[in-house]
């Protein structure tokens, strides 16, 4: 039987092709493989992250990109761009609008005004962020209901997602995970001439350099450590420059620490192919990308032991996949490096069954059928 072919628009994410953001990276991800299923997809883009990644066309893979504007600005960006978004998109006659993130949420009863369905993907709690003011905290908590109360339908990213909804709203969403693309491994070349690294030189850190993701923890920690082995920051600043001011002082004494900014493409491969070790000692997420990205590399990964990470890396509850520390605490984080630097054996044996566990659970294709599915169920 044929699959009914549908119209479709994206609306929250700052825009594709991803250069940064675990939104933009599900975004591009499922939209590419709803075009190749037949579907039409249009996915709402800001100017500013496409003059970023330097893309100029209308289309990718497919998928037809809208650019309209915004305000630049660390409050108003995100909300305004949604709004002249949803606005636009409900004259468009799209079958689905589908909203990513809980501010965006708050406009996903406009849809239905127009009979078209709406649905909402909430990526994490973003009023839990400590970039945000008090007012914009509870505006974000105000999107955590309207995540559950304007659309047709809401999906989460993660079990512990799933569990708070299902606890607090008494009502059952529908839980998707991310997914994460298998790559190919290249050797140091790139990070060789421009940071003289070698395989297995240097530990890693990869995220925007905002607080929740706990940075400062990591180079606290690494500043006790009697090592060669470098510690790479790789991220940029995410409306947090004061923030990013902070950590680059308490590194500022240690040579051995080096900041990169933001990296793409094959600099950013080399990066995740060639590291000892991924950490990402985060006080909250929706259901980290980066570390499934850390895994698909092969890479050990040393994470935090909020749920989020802790589905990850332990399914099962003993630390299958990866090591945790005590989330926020320093002291937990220094001895779990200094265990693995000392222990490369660990590290080895820890890193054998990764890219098999994340292409069997974390699997982009599968992704994409079963937001397809709810999709199809919404329309008929």
């Amino acid at each position: 039987m044929k699959t009914q072919k549908m119209k479709i628009a994206m609306i929250g994410q700052k825009g594709i092709p991803a250069i940064y953001g675990g939104v933009e990276r599900h975004v591009e991800e499922i939209s590419r493989r709803l075009v190749e299923k037949g579907h039409d997809v249009t996915v709402y883009s800001r100017p500013y992250y496409m003059k970023e990644n330097s893309y100029n066309s209308d289309e990718l893979n497919g998928v037809k990109i809208k650019v309209v504007p915004t305000i630049k600005s660390k409050h108003l960006d995100a909300i305004v761009h949604c709004f002249i978004s949803s606005v636009d998109s409900i004259f468009k006659n799209y079958d689905i609008i589908h909203y990513h993130a809980i501010g965006p949420s708050t406009l996903s009863f406009l849809p239905r005004i127009k009979n078209s369905k709406s649905v909402v993907t909430v990526h994490g709690l973003d009023w839990q962020r400590k970039k945000w003011n008090k007012f914009a905290s509870l505006f974000l908590q105000f999107g955590e209901k309207s995540s559950y109360y304007f659309p047709n339908k809401t999906i989460v990213v993660s079990k512990t997602l799933k569990k708070y909804y299902d606890g607090k709203y008494n009502a059952d969403v529908s839980y998707i995970p991310n997914g994460v693309n298998l790559p190919v491994l290249n050797s140091p070349d790139i990070i060789k001439k421009k940071y003289n690294l070698d395989k297995d030189s240097y530990i890693v850190f990869i995220s925007r350099l905002v607080p929740e993701k706990g940075c400062h923890y990591l180079i606290e920690a690494y500043k006790q450590i009697k090592t060669d082995k470098k510690l790479l920051i790789v991220g940029g600043s995410s409306h947090s420059d004061d923030y990013v001011k902070t950590i680059k002082e308490m590194a500022r004494d240690d040579k051995r620490i080096l900041f990169t900014g933001n990296v793409y493409g094959q600099e950013l491969n080399e990066l995740f192919s060639n590291a000892y070790i991924f950490i990402l000692p985060s006080e909250m997420e929706g259901l980290p990308i980066v570390i499934l990205e850390a895994l698909s590399f092969g890479k050990c990964v040393l994470a935090s032991d909020i749920s989020e990470n802790m589905e990850v890396i332990a399914p099962f509850g003993k630390d299958e996949y990866g090591f945790s520390f005590e989330n926020k605490n320093i002291k937990s984080l220094r001895e779990k490096i200094e265990l693995l630097i000392n222990n490369p054996e660990n590290v080895e044996s820890m890193c054998s069954n990764s890219i098999d566990y994340v292409k069997t659970n974390y699997n982009w294709d599968s992704v994409a059928d079963q937001t397809e599915k709810i999709y199809l169920s919404m329309i008929k």
